[in-house]
This record gives C-alpha cells, structure tokens and sequence, in this order.
C-alpha cells in the first residue's frame, strides 16, 4: 500500500474500532480485539512487557471454550473489582469520554467525583481484553487452561484478584488502535 493509502485505512479501522467499541462494549469489542490482536501480532509500536490480567469466561453467546482476559489500566483496578467485566469496561469508558453526561455514565453505581483519574503515560490508556481460543498447550497455556477449567464458574464472572494471571504480552502502543496480544502464560492462581 501506499503511504496515503495506509494512513487512510488505519484512520478508517480506528473509526471503526471506537464505533463498535462504543456501541456495544459488552460483545463486539473484545471479539474484534482479539481478532485483531491476533491478526497483527507485531506491529511496529509494539512492546513486549510482562502484566497481570484477570481471567473471565465469555459473556457473549457462543462463547463455548473461549478463555477471557482482562488488561486493566492500574488506577481502574479497584474500581472493578468485584464487577462484571462489561460494567468495568463502562467505567472506563465514562472515565476517558468527552461526554461523562450521557446515558451510559448515568447508572455507574459509583460517584463520578470517585472515578479514578488516568496519568497520561499509563499503559494501557483503557480497558482492554482478548478472547483466546483454540489454545495449543506451548507458552504455559496448558496452566492457563487447566487454571480455567478448576476454576468455579461463578469466580469467573466478575473481576476478583484470584483470577489473575502473570503474563508476558505484546503490548500495540499506538493511540489510534491498541491491542495486545499473548505471548506466554508465566504464572496462575
């Protein structure tokens, strides 16, 4: 592609990105975030880094084996915990939108005055997750598999420190479309 013609479809995918990010927050975002996590596994600004992410079952229809998990930027992690990861998604959406008057942020559960505030070098800048499926047993996947299935149904439900993970990821840093993407599973519950 050209150099135009690039800059113009990473415009249009990121417009897209923030379209179904925004109109349905609870399935159609972490579906196209793993998609594309896993369809562009280096991209240039990426950086590899270890993190904690919590592990959730999928609350989408036809999730079947499919693994969840959950990057929290630091300041929304005790905000969250104990919430369904589609209400955390919401609290950081009202956190970083422009508009913290619509109907989204209304019914948040929490004062808006205790919302925590984002610095602007966090990694990441929002909320994110990734469906995993199909996992072979390399990279310490086997754990995050065997992890999953012990666990209770109900612990995986809503963000709790016992379902967090150590893992290293590839980390897509540009503003415009993050995205990460699993590289090894280092440690589980």
């Amino acid at each position: 592609m050209r150099p135009r013609s690039l800059l113009a479809f990473r415009f249009v995918r990121a417009l897209f990105v923030v379209f179904v990010g925004v109109a349905a927050p609870g399935i159609a975002g972490h579906v196209l975030l793993a998609a594309a996590a896993q369809a562009l596994p280096n991209p240039p600004d990426a950086i590899e880094m270890e993190q904690t992410l919590f592990v959730q079952a999928p609350d989408f229809a036809g999730g079947g084996n499919s693994i969840v998990l959950v990057w929290l930027p630091e300041p929304l992690v005790n905000t969250c915990l104990g919430r369904t990861m589609k209400e955390c998604f919401t609290i950081d959406y009202c956190i970083r939108t422009t508009n913290p008057n619509g109907a989204q942020c209304r019914n948040l559960g929490i004062p808006r005055a205790q919302l925590p505030h984002y610095p602007s070098d966090m990694r990441p800048r929002r909320a994110m997750s990734l469906v995993m499926k199909a996992l072979g047993d390399t990279n310490g996947f086997d754990r995050l598999k065997e992890f999953y299935k012990r666990a209770p149904a109900s612990s995986l439900s809503q963000l709790a420190l016992d379902t967090q993970i150590r893992a290293k990821v590839r980390y897509n840093d540009n503003p415009s479309f993050q995205s990460f993407y699993l590289l090894e599973v280092l440690e589980t519950p």
